[in-house]
């Protein structure tokens, strides 16, 4: 069963795809770097030259923005860069510390990265001198646990719109969310957060802010934009004080608003039984007495021997990452925050999520998903939904149920701060190419994260990419949507009509929401149910079970928002109280490892 947000199951496909090779696409490779006379930009973190492999565009890369967070600087707010150099060069790799998958281009179990790794690049067209173009900040997604600026390329984006765009690095997982008391006890202002990577975040926006317009962006016209977890740190930044100022326009893309509070992120004794990896566990994980460490203890242990005492921990339910510490997130968290006036930054927002989102994880489940050996299992396994009618409606209650949570409730409540400028889309393209092996259409569809592959113009994620964003005509019309819609709105604050269809305002009276889809299928619908509604559509008959239902309702409440626990034990009136939906799952999983030798395919 679904287990959480993230792109583990990403490491699944790249693996799965591997046996394809020879009749998979294969992305053609990129022609080298090379770079560009006269691009040299002067940055108070030193010069970077400029490169270009088409002529087209300009990238800068590997920019230092912040001091490394190392050493004594470990969980602490960070610091002005101080270590200008003549002349920036690109590094090669800059990946914060995290464990090996897809999302960041690593392979093997042993973890990678580095804790020095706040860089950005920029990539503008090829004249960018002396021009004011809008300028659009890339947040990656990864759960705040993985990722990396890296696996983004938004030349496509740049040159076809004619912005700037800025892409970030940030501290993951135990790294860049942390609470422990024994970090505040020589600790004071910003150092006195629990959200270093949110910090991270917001000092990139400030070196963008000062630095931007040696690249041929406008400071003035500057759009955070972000998916999933990236998304989520849009809405952080839209409730954090401390990002006042530093951006015109906000895009959250799959975004949630889940926070938890010091006291939870800490969890001393296990306080808390649905949290896991909370700081009084993970110093415990370490050999740490945590009434007796001291700061500079936690700070002293290796990089890859605290990561992998943290995923050493059992995560059943929720690990506490963005924190309402009341320093960079208020102490109301996330959700609350962005429906307070005095938080608002009445900027325009534009948000949205896709039709299949949970189909990312769901479509390697075995609970789900049969996987038919293929020659004896010398070639992957022909993969086919067990029960599509089952499939189909968990899908869409849970998708639904994310746009409840994830974009209509964040985006009402921007509405009740005074916001007026608000845009909802869902995306529902789904015209992949079809292989033997697998129907992507029938499978997938408008998963987590396909869109991104149509705001950049190109495929992600190796192999996998080539299906999902296909060399089609229907592909290429719908990069021309999503392109058009994400550079006007940077440049005006409007996304701009979708196939000749106006794209009206979300209101709270009006809840319009532009359905982003090949032409014929792109509108505006108002149907915008909310989490009440959708579980009231679970209490009608269907073909689900009694545990089925209950764990279906347990990841509605308990996902995106701020998990609803006692929703769950009232449900129905009280039909899944005597329901462990967290043991159940775990005796699911156990069962399908005993049946297959694991719960996903392949």
């Amino acid at each position: 069963m679904y287990q959480g947000m993230g792109f583990a199951m990403l490491k699944d496909f790249r693996v799965w795809f591997s046996g394809l090779l020879l009749l998979a696409l294969t992305a053609c490779s990129q022609p080298p770097m090379k770079s560009v006379p006269g691009s040299e930009v002067a940055t108070e973190s030193g010069a970077v030259m400029g490169l270009t492999a088409d002529d087209k565009v300009v990238h800068w890369k590997d920019i230092p923005f912040a001091e490394p967070p190392t050493g004594d600087l470990r969980w602490r707010a960070p610091r002005p860069y101080e270590g200008r150099t003549a002349v920036i060069t690109p590094r090669g790799s800059t990946l914060c510390v995290q464990t090996p998958g897809e999302i960041s281009g690593t392979d093997g179990s042993d973890p990678v990265g580095s804790e020095d790794c706040l860089y950005l690049d920029v990539v503008a067209p090829e004249d960018y001198r002396g021009r004011q173009l809008p300028v659009m900040f890339w947040i990656h997604g990864g759960g705040n646990t993985s990722g990396t600026k890296d696996t983004y390329d938004f030349s496509e984006l740049a040159e076809n719109q004619q912005v700037v765009v800025v892409t970030v690095n940030y501290r993951l997982g135990p790294f860049g969310w942390f609470t422990h008391p024994a970090l505040h006890a020589d600790a004071e202002g910003h150092d006195l957060s629990s959200n270093f990577g949110l910090l991270d975040i917001i000092a990139g926006l400030q070196w963008t802010q000062r630095n931007i317009a040696g690249f041929g962006g406008d400071p003035g016209n500057v759009t955070v934009f972000g998916e999933s977890a990236g998304g989520h740190n849009v809405y952080a930044l839209l409730a954090s004080p401390l990002a006042d100022g530093l951006f015109q326009r906000a895009i959250a893309q799959s975004g949630y608003t889940t926070t938890v509070t010091p006291r939870e992120a800490f969890n001393a004794q296990r306080e808390f039984p649905q949290i896991d990896r909370g700081g009084w566990e993970l110093a415990g994980a370490l050999g740490f007495d945590s009434d007796e460490v001291s700061g500079a203890a936690l700070r002293d242990v290796a990089a890859y021997e605290l990561l992998d005492a943290y995923y050493g921990l059992e995560k059943d339910h929720l690990s506490p990452l963005s924190t309402a510490d009341g320093v960079a997130i208020p102490s109301v968290g996330i959700e609350a925050a962005l429906a307070d006036p005095q938080y608002a930054k009445g900027v325009p927002v534009l948000s949205g999520s896709n039709r299949d989102e949970v189909t990312l994880w769901l479509g390697l489940n075995r609970y789900f998903v049969n996987g038919d050996p293929v020659l004896f299992g010398l070639l992957p396994p022909r993969m086919t939904i067990k029960d599509r009618e089952i499939y189909r409606y968990w899908v869409d209650l849970r998708s639904r149920a994310w746009k409840a949570r994830g974009v209509d409730q964040p985006m009402l409540n921007l509405a009740s701060a005074g916001y007026s400028d608000l845009y909802v889309y869902r995306f529902d393209w789904d015209e992949q190419s079809e292989n033997w092996f697998l129907s992507f259409p029938d499978l997938l569809g408008a998963s987590h994260a396909s869109e991104i592959s149509f705001i950049m113009g190109a495929p992600m994620f190796g192999s996998v990419g080539k299906y999902m964003y296909p060399d089609t005509e229907s592909a290429r019309q719908m990069t021309e949507v999503m392109m058009s819609a994400w550079g006007e709105f940077a440049r005006s604050g409007q996304p701009g009509p979708v196939s000749g269809k106006p794209w009206p305002s979300f209101m709270a009276q009006a809840p319009h929401t532009m359905v982003l889809d090949s032409p014929e299928g792109s509108g505006v619908i108002t149907d915008s149910p909310t989490l009440e509604g959708l579980l009231q559509e679970i209490e009608a008959p269907s073909g689900l079970n009694a545990t089925e239902r209950c764990i279906l309702v347990w990841e509605m409440v308990t996902n995106i928002g701020q998990p609803g626990y006692g929703d769950y034990q009232r449900w129905n009136g009280g039909e899944c109280a005597g329901v462990d939906a967290r043991a159940t799952k775990v005796a699911i999983t156990e069962a399908l490892v005993q049946e297959y030798g694991s719960a996903s395919l392949p």
